[in-house]
């Protein structure tokens, strides 16, 4: 046994923690989508949302050794051309799903938005893996992880067959946010081998995200002005932290799990969660409770056949 395999922690751990970041995914969507239609500026509220995550990690490495040495070696893989420019974009997926949780799920609810994600991470994940992007390598679609990808799909679909009633252009951009959630996993990941701790990649993603709302919501405010109050709730500014949380733990995950598998054990998690929030505390064009079920159990069942080692029983003696 070689030491890359025998530091793997157990598969039902790396799937634990990617529930938990669906969790943490479908909490911050909520308050994130809560505080956009509050202030009536879904860009604001992402740039607090990320900015506030900023301030954060910008602590956490000024104050931890490993953020220290993280920034240092950040520094020197760029100027040595050992980190391209691309291991530097994750923050652009991350800075689009923010966007969008808070332009959207106020509207159309967590687990219609959940859903769209799920379909976009399913196939995207697929894509990466198999393309070598994520840092564990080309990883081979097999017929149970493509079988699993396509029982994710399904679960979206149940979500929408009862008709939409939002603008279409809040349901497509869940699709992209997923596809660019899976990307983000990927570089996010690869970041973490150049530079040696989940710090720093989380650091580099808030910083490309803050700087892309920046200039989102200043492109906003001259066309459409400025919010004119905020909310004094302090739960809805919670977003950012939560987000750092997330990010940490997936950069963190991924090179044991692979894209999809990440991806797929957060659906359990997001979509969960998403379910229940909804039933709690429903959006305007949130699916009906028996359609969320069956999405749920579908996604489920998408990470189980993707995941458990189904093997051939052997043939008996004669």
């Amino acid at each position: 046994m070689d030491r890359v395999t025998a530091s793997r922690p157990p598969v039902w751990i790396g799937l634990g923690g990617a529930a938990l970041i669906g969790v943490l995914t479908a909490v911050q969507a909520r308050i994130n989508g809560q505080l956009g239609l509050r202030i009536g500026d879904g860009f604001a509220a992402a740039v607090i949302s990320f900015g506030s995550g900023l301030i954060v990690l910008i602590v956490l490495s000024a104050a931890l050794p490993q953020g220290r040495r993280g920034v240092r070696a950040l520094v020197a893989g760029v100027r040595g051309g050992g980190i391209p420019l691309w291991m530097l974009c994750g923050g652009v997926a991350g800075a689009l799903s923010v966007a969008t949780q808070s332009l959207a799920v106020g509207i159309i609810g967590v687990a219609l938005f959940t859903v769209g994600v799920v379909a976009g991470q399913t196939v995207s994940g697929l894509l990466l893996d198999r393309a070598g992007i994520g840092p564990a390598g080309i990883v081979a679609v097999t017929p149970t992880r493509l079988v699993g990808g396509v029982l994710a799909v399904l679960a979206a679909a149940v979500s929408l067959a009862g008709g939409i009633h939002a603008p279409p252009v809040l349901v497509v951009l869940p699709f992209l946010v997923g596809a660019g959630i899976a990307w983000q996993s990927a570089v996010n990941g690869r970041l973490r081998q150049r530079v040696g701790t989940p710090l720093t990649a989380t650091l580099v993603n808030f910083i490309g995200g803050t700087a892309v709302l920046g200039v989102a919501e200043l492109i906003h405010t001259a066309v459409a002005g400025p919010p004119t109050s905020y909310p004094a709730d302090p739960w809805l500014y919670l977003g950012g932290v939560i987000g750092v949380s997330y990010i940490f733990l997936a950069a963190a995950l991924v090179p044991y799990t692979g894209v999809l598998l990440l991806g797929l054990g957060t659906v359990v998690g997001q979509v969960i969660t998403s379910v229940l929030i909804d039933a709690i505390w429903p959006a305007a064009a949130a699916p009906t409770l028996a359609a969320s079920l069956l999405m749920s159990t579908f996604a489920i069942l998408s990470v189980v056949v993707a995941v458990v080692p189904w093997r051939r029983m052997p043939r008996p003696r004669r």
